[in-house]
């Protein structure tokens, strides 16, 4: 599988969604994508590494999401013999489902206010 690489940083400005809950993010941009990876992965491991992003990073993210929602995102098994693993639940896959469907509606209709914005930011 060819391993997914963080977005490389931008000069273009770009919005991005971020669900707050209390003093943490819920799901943004980038907790999203390691849902992704976690998902076509089976493991919190392999999508950290995938990422660039250490296992604890990623364990730590996995947990404030699963303790964020209703019901985890997120099922693991442990490792041993048998190796361990983990998948999106079916929570966790409607969480993704949507606040991709969210960062879509929103990115088409902030379009127009959001190009007369940025005209207000210093050229690169």
């Amino acid at each position: 599988m060819p391993q997914r690489r963080k977005p490389a940083a931008t000069t273009d400005p770009r919005p991005k969604l971020r669900i707050l809950f209390g003093g943490t993010t819920a799901i943004g941009p980038g907790k999203a994508d390691l849902l992704q990876a976690i998902g076509e992965t089976g493991s919190i491991s392999a999508a950290g590494r995938a990422m660039r992003m250490s296992y604890r990073r990623a364990w730590i993210l996995v947990d404030e999401m699963n303790a964020a929602f209703v019901r985890p995102l997120v099922a693991s098994k442990a490792g041993g013999s048998h190796g361990g693993g983990a998948a999106l639940t079916r929570m966790g896959r409607e969480v993704l489902k949507r606040y991709r469907d969210m960062e879509k509606a929103a990115s088409l209709g902030a379009s127009r206010p959001f190009q007369q914005f940025t005209r207000l930011l210093k050229p690169r």
